[in-house]
């Protein structure tokens, strides 16, 4: 069977899965954006894009439709070169909607079923929009842009065969005529790499070394921003520190914005937050580590004694469950999408968002009384085995999505 993938920034969340297929007899091929530069087990072909140049005044709720679909042309002519040229025509076309390229793959290839990956469908209320009043109320305006943002992607799955979502969350979030073409599958954690490690240590960049067993409070994002939390968590920093005076913080995440608006003054989020508090607290024990390897995030989660995790309503970071099968003690926001997996007082604890108070005293009492928490960590990484392994749970469904669409292909 030719499968084709497809993701501007591939591997992502076809990290495993292509292999997978690959691996099993299949003919599969990448189609990215030329400036991805990761390594590919699988052959890989690039397609030439660049942002065009947009009227914000003229286009207003057009703009981001016009990039996107801008974008799936690019996609679309790189896809027909390869029909013309190479005669080539995949079986099954996997493809992430979330940027406009898979939005005009079936008129290239109408003989082909297209999976497109459905992450998240952005709606005007009831989700993030709205969620952190610190940042304006849920204006009209907000409303509509979060309903523009969406255009691309009912078109995406209207013209798919099937919709892919990791969480049933994040696959309600569809309108209902679009959730029906949905399954959910999460994209797996690999339980036999993210293990509890009683002998981990991380060298620090001061050279100091932290081991398991030390009184360590992590905090994970791939950027420092408002819609991970970043703001609660810094703001419940100073009373945890000040009650526990030998706890270290390790705080990783990049500088950019990932998800929302950038600071209107040109700062990071990292530092607008940090000037607020860090007259409060004993910097030395903070580190903010940026990005780092994944073999340091590895050690990071096996050296936590308390690992937080925020979000507002949107989608879920695998990073959550990568630290629950690390056997971290985890307390996290009461948010939906958190919900659908954490069970207060169960596999870890919920906080609601905003109480910054209820943060101090959870992550304090955490760091505090390891053994008391015990269970809790056990039965995280129970949860993530018996539900979301990548091995014995995810892939083999996976597999079976992909394999079973290809079957009905031609």
């Amino acid at each position: 069977m030719k499968i084709l993938f497809v993701h501007q920034n591939y591997p992502a969340q076809f990290l495993h899965l292509a292999p997978a297929l690959a691996a099993r007899g299949h003919d599969c091929r990448v189609l990215t954006d030329a400036s991805n530069t990761r390594a590919a087990a699988i052959p890989v072909w690039r397609y030439a894009y660049s942002a065009p140049e947009v009227d914000a005044a003229a286009c207003r709720l057009g703009r981001n439709y016009t990039t996107m679909s801008d974008r799936g042309v690019a996609v679309a002519r790189a896809a027909r070169i390869l029909r013309e040229r190479d005669g080539y025509v995949p079986d099954v076309i996997v493809g992430h909607s979330g940027w406009g390229e898979t939005l005009f793959l079936k008129d290239v290839w109408p003989e082909a079923k297209l999976l497109v990956y459905a992450e998240f469908y952005y709606r005007g209320r009831g989700a993030d929009v709205g969620f952190d009043r610190e940042f304006g109320p849920p204006s009209l305006d907000k409303v509509m842009i979060a309903q523009g943002r969406a255009a691309h992607l009912a078109q995406a799955l209207l013209h798919a065969d099937r919709g892919l979502s990791p969480t049933f969350w994040q696959a309600s979030t569809h309108p209902p005529a679009l959730r029906s073409m949905i399954d959910v599958v999460f994209d797996g954690v690999n339980t036999e790499t993210v293990v509890p490690n009683a002998a981990a240590r991380l060298t620090l960049p001061d050279g100091r070394v932290l081991r398991a067993g030390d009184e360590v409070l992590t905090f994970v994002n791939r950027n420092l921003e408002p819609y991970r939390g970043y703001h609660t968590f810094l703001r419940a920093l100073p009373g945890v520190l000040a009650a526990r005076p030998a706890a270290q913080v390790l705080i990783v995440g990049g500088n950019a914005v990932s998800y929302g608006p950038a600071p209107k003054d040109g700062r990071a989020w990292k530092d607008i937050f940090l000037d607020e508090v860090k007259d409060q607290m004993d910097l030395s024990r903070v580190h903010f580590l940026g990005r780092v390897p994944y073999a340091d995030f590895l050690s990071i989660l096996q050296v936590s004694r308390v690992h937080a995790y925020l979000t507002y309503p949107f989608v879920l970071s695998w990073s959550m469950l990568e630290a629950m099968s690390a056997g971290c003690h985890l307390i996290a926001s009461r948010v939906a999408p958190v919900q659908e997996v954490v069970r207060d007082g169960y596999n870890g604890q919920l906080v609601d968002f905003f109480d910054v108070p209820g943060w101090t005293r959870a992550l304090t009492e955490g760091l505090a009384e390891p053994a008391r928490f015990a269970p809790l960590r056990a039965n995280a990484r129970k949860t993530v085995r018996d539900r979301y392994d990548l091995n014995a749970v995810c892939l083999p469904k996976l597999v079976a999505l992909v394999e079973g669409l290809g079957l009905k292909s031609g």
